[in-house]
C-alpha cells in the first residue's frame, strides 16, 4: 500500500511510521524539516507543510491513503481546524481513496450524550485542544471525503505493543478499574490494521485496553 503521511515525526506518528514500514508499506512522509527523519527502506521523505493545500494534493495523488498524525499540542489548539480543512481539501482534490487521521479522546462519550469534554473530568489545560479535535472531526463528518478517525483512550503513552486491545465507537472505553489507557505502539497497530482491512470508513473509532 502506498501511503502519504503527514505528522510522521511526532511521538505517535513515529510509531505509526514504524508499524507501516514493518508491514512492508511504501510511505511518503511529508515533513517541514527533512533532516529530522532519516530515509529507510520503504520510506521516502519529502519537504512539505500542512498549510500547503496544493502540496497535500500533489503528495496524495496516486497514493492508496492519506494519513495524518498532525497535532499542534495543547499550546496551539487554534492551528488544528485550519489544518484539517487543508487536509480534507487536498484529499478531495487528489481523489485519494481514503483519509485516515488521529483524533482526540475529548469528544468520546462517557455517558449517553455526555462527552469527556462535558464531564468536568478533563484538565482545564487540555480543553482547548480537545475542543479543536472535536471541531476537526465535525469538519470530516461534513465532507465528501472517505475519512476515518481513530481516537485514543483517555491516556496514551509510550509502552509496548501487545496486540491485545478493545475497539469501540464513539464511547470512551474503560477497564474494570475505570481506567482508559492505550500504548502508542498498540494505537499505531490498530490504525494500520484499519488501513489494511477497512472496517470504519466514514466513522470514528477508538481503542483501549
Amino acid at each position: 500500500m502506498k501511503v502519504a503521511f503527514y505528522g510522521a515525526n511526532g511521538n505517535i506518528g513515529r510509531r505509526i511510521l514504524d508499524e507501516l514500514l514493518k508491514r512492508g508499506h511504501l510511505v511518503t512522509a511529508v515533513v517541514r524539516d527533512t533532516s529530522k527523519l532519516a530515509a529507510r527502506d520503504g520510506l521516502r521523505v519529502i519537504a512539505g507543510d500542512v498549510n500547503d493545500v496544493q502540496g497535500i494534493t500533489a503528495a496524495s495523488k496516486g497514493a492508496d491513503a492519506l494519513l495524518s498524525a498532525y497535532g499542534p499540542g495543547h499550546e496551539h489548539p487554534e492551528k488544528l481546524v485550519p489544518v484539517m480543512r487543508n487536509l480534507l481539501t487536498g484529499a478531495e482534490q487528489s481523489g485519494v481513496p481514503r483519509f485516515v487521521f488521529v483524533g482526540g479522546a475529548g469528544s468520546l462519550e462517557v455517558a449517553p450524550g455526555v462527552t469527556l469534554i462535558d464531564s468536568g473530568h478533563l484538565p482545564e489545560e487540555w480543553k482547548g485542544i480537545a475542543i479543536a479535535h472535536r471541531d476537526a472531526l465535525e469538519l470530516a463528518r461534513a465532507s465528501a471525503v472517505n475519512w476515518t478517525c481513530l481516537s485514543p483512550a483517555a491516556f496514551i503513552e509510550p509502552g509496548k505493543k501487545t496486540g491485545k486491545f478493545r475497539i469501540g465507537g464513539d464511547r470512551l472505553l474503560t477497564d474494570d478499574r475505570g481506567e482508559s489507557r492505550i500504548s502508542m505502539e498498540d494505537f499505531a497497530a490498530a490504525l494500520v490494521d484499519e488501513l489494511e482491512n477497512p472496517q470504519q470508513e466514514r466513522r470514528r473509532f477508538t481503542v483501549a485496553y
